[in-house]
């Protein structure tokens, strides 16, 4: 608890210091808020901030060799060199998908014995949460059925873990709609959507929405944390408006995800693609610690009620 109360003052107050050589990738950087760039235009600036990381970009192909042999000779000494591609990353917390590269155990798939062990988690939490929680759900149900008509738990075939389809439960939060009325816009759910009931904008804000999840859960179709499934129609249109989206099946879906708690609900092609650049960042760097930083992002937003449609 001390060591997270000095990090997160540190970050609050401290602005990280970075040495920056002039290239294709690293002038993107400077356009980052909450950083100190110092510009490499000689070596004494190298030599008078002796103790500040070098970020470089190893692809730019206008490398010159004097600063090649500058950054070895530097990394000798102890100096941390960093690539300008990485440290975009940790800025952003987002990859680039026009380059699916491989992440850093050498290729695609994410390999982890974290995997396996992650689904045995989230079995029993699920049974503890749903003990727990189904009080709060029979009167949720309750409430649905008396405001409107039709059913409390609302189905929908979602895209989930390796391309495979699977049936969602959520509280239903709409009014009924008629066969006529589904189609790939019915699919995205817009600010101030008037389908939404009285019930369902207070569930959807709450997340209470989100509960009856937990059999997805227990039947494996979910996870807790992981890239949040979508429809099947907007699934299809996706897959054919953007490059590499279906890579992102390459995880089990979760209730909540990276790009939920930094973006939160898009639906647009443009947002789309931000999104899967979040969602390719949680693939690539797939880790318990992760999982927990979301865990505790997702507290935050169901408390603030952001990124809720």
């Amino acid at each position: 608890v001390w060591f997270g109360a000095i990090l997160f003052t540190m970050a609050r107050f401290r602005r990280p210091v970075f040495c920056l050589l002039p290239g294709a990738q690293t002038s993107i950087l400077q356009r980052y808020r909450g950083v100190k760039w110092k510009i490499l235009d000689s070596r004494k600036t190298m030599e008078t901030n002796p103790h500040v990381p070098i970020v470089v970009d190893f692809r730019d192909p206008n490398l010159e060799p004097k600063w090649e042999r500058a950054i070895a000779e530097e990394a000798i000494k102890g100096r941390r060199i960093l690539s300008a591609r990485q440290l975009s990353e940790s800025l952003t917390g987002r990859v680039q998908i026009e380059y699916l590269s491989e992440n850093t155990f050498g290729h695609l798939a994410p390999d982890s014995i974290y995997g396996p062990t992650k689904r045995y988690v989230d079995f029993a939490s699920a049974l503890i949460l749903l003990a727990v929680f189904w009080p709060v759900m029979l009167i949720t149900a309750i409430a649905i059925r008396l405001e409107s008509n039709g059913p409390a738990i609302f189905k929908q075939e979602r895209m989930g873990f390796r391309g495979k389809t699977f049936t969602v439960y959520k509280f239903r939060s709409m009014r009924v709609q008629t066969e006529a009325e589904r189609d790939l816009q019915s699919d995205k759910t817009q600010s101030d959507d008037d389908r939404i009931t009285k019930i369902g904008r207070f569930i959807r804000k709450t997340r209470i929405d989100e509960l009856p999840q937990i059999v997805n859960i227990l039947r494996g179709d979910m996870s807790w944390i992981g890239p949040r499934p979508e429809t099947l129609r907007l699934s299809k249109w996706y897959e054919e408006e953007i490059p590499f989206y279906r890579y992102r099946h390459i995880v089990r879906p979760g209730i909540s995800g990276w790009a939920q708690v930094k973006q939160g609900h898009v639906t647009e092609v443009d947002d789309i693609k931000l999104k899967l650049e979040y969602d390719m960042y949680y693939v690539k760097h797939f880790s318990i610690w992760l999982d927990l930083l979301i865990a505790v992002k997702t507290i935050s937003v169901v408390f603030s009620g952001d990124g809720a449609k």
